[in-house]
């Protein structure tokens, strides 16, 4: 069996607004199981491909912020 997880990930979502994306990540989130980090992961592997190095800068920033504050 050939599973291409990303391929998966991506023709589920392919198409979805930005209220549907928000909601699959809120949902992901909220559910906290551990099924849905892949999920997760190539959202924002995704948004880190396209994301200008101001937009992952930002990004590094509020991650750093985060992870001190748990």
């Amino acid at each position: 069996m050939d599973l291409n997880l990303r391929k998966a990930i991506m023709s589920n979502v392919s198409g979805n607004s930005a209220n549907d994306l928000e909601a699959t990540i809120v949902d992901a989130i909220e559910s906290g199981e551990e099924k849905m980090l892949p999920g997760l992961g190539v959202l924002f592997e995704i948004y880190w491909q396209n994301a200008d190095e101001s937009d992952k800068t930002e990004v590094l920033d509020a991650l750093e912020q985060a992870v001190k504050q748990q």
